[in-house]
């Protein structure tokens, strides 16, 4: 058999077996290297490339990929969500964008494609999550199919945290063992409500008299935080030593990077012999948040505090908020208006 030495061409090894794909990415290519079966399929793809078929779903992975609402996303989100469009546009790339115009008869199709996750439930949803995006973006505004989908296929991972929150008994096991600055941060993510991202890069110049100000990544910058500076923060602020125009800092007085403090925090549980509980650095938001509503901050306000949008702060207030603690708010409140 001829060699042919074709450029970009992607080999795959998976489960004993050699796959070889057009480009990363692109479609897969039938036959052996070189022969005539694969020539053709690798000439198809390159003309399919060059002039791609607007009927065919990959034309609606190109568009996204190309699209304002694509390019709007933060930039970890991209990086993440462009593997999966990628995933996406091979496994789905060859079927007619009419074929999704039809639920009964792709459902199926879309569901033994989450399969190949299906020991791995956050990832299947994830998934799903990039597909649904897409013909989401293939309904409104592309007007491509009249309807998603992957509306009305349930989930394969179920977690409720709405109750799940640190306890101050929690933080004080953590801390009998755990170092001065992952003890800081966990102080201040309770007191702050801010995301660990925010955490990281959070500096004095962002503390002020009355408040620390500060734009949120999540928000690319468009939003900004402002948590007043009530007595138990300012108590947390000074016992952290300045050792960094950051805030929070490592052993070696650096600012953490992200990864490095994902690892101490981690060690940090085992230490603690609080790995096996289902705690995560996040659920400290919901911590802070029940400080807030138990202060009987309006929700509106709190919303304002930690930049969150504020038709979805009532959710996602009933998530973080500890049940317990939101109804003895409620009665306070009841009983407050009565007097």
């Amino acid at each position: 058999m001829v060699r042919v030495d074709l450029k970009g061409i992607a080999k795959v090894n998976s489960k004993g077996k050699t796959y070889y794909y057009a480009w990363r990415g692109g479609p897969r290519l039938r036959g052996e290297p070189g022969s005539p079966e694969f020539m053709a399929a690798y000439n198809e793809a390159v003309e399919n490339h060059r002039t791609p078929d607007t009927a065919r779903f990959r034309s609606l992975v190109t568009l996204y990929k190309a699209s304002g609402d694509y390019k709007a996303l933060a930039d970890s989100t991209k990086r993440n969500w462009s593997r999966w469009l990628d995933r996406i546009g091979q496994y789905f790339g060859d079927l007619r964008i009419a074929q999704f115009d039809r639920p009964d008869k792709i459902r199926p199709v879309i569901r033994l494609w989450r399969s190949q996750w299906s020991d791995k439930p956050r990832t299947a949803d994830y998934a799903m999550q990039v597909l649904s995006r897409v013909l989401s973006y293939a309904v409104d505004p592309l007007g491509k199919i009249a309807g998603n989908p992957c509306e009305g296929i349930k989930q394969l991972y179920s977690a409720n945290r709405s109750e799940i929150i640190w306890t101050e008994a929690d933080i004080a096991q953590l801390k009998k063992t755990c170092s001065a600055d992952i003890s800081h941060a966990v102080d201040l993510a309770a007191h702050t409500g801010l995301r660990l991202s925010d955490l990281l890069r959070l500096s004095w110049s962002h503390v002020g008299d009355d408040a620390i100000t500060i734009t949120t990544g999540k928000s690319k910058h468009r939003r900004t935080a402002m948590i007043p500076l009530y007595d138990d923060l300012r108590r947390v602020l000074e016992g952290i030593p300045k050792r960094s125009t950051t805030i929070l800092t490592n052993v070696r007085r650096r600012p953490w990077t992200a990864n490095g403090f994902g690892t101490a925090f981690n060690r940090a549980k085992i230490a603690a012999k609080m790995n096996e509980r289902n705690l995560h650095f996040h659920d400290l938001r919901g911590t802070a948040v029940t400080k807030f509503y138990t202060a009987n901050i309006p929700e509106r306000v709190i919303a304002e505090i930690l930049a969150w949008e504020e038709e979805h702060v009532a959710k996602i207030i009933r998530r973080y908020v500890d049940r317990t603690a939101a109804t003895k708010a409620l009665i306070r409140q009841i009983n407050e208006r009565r007097t």
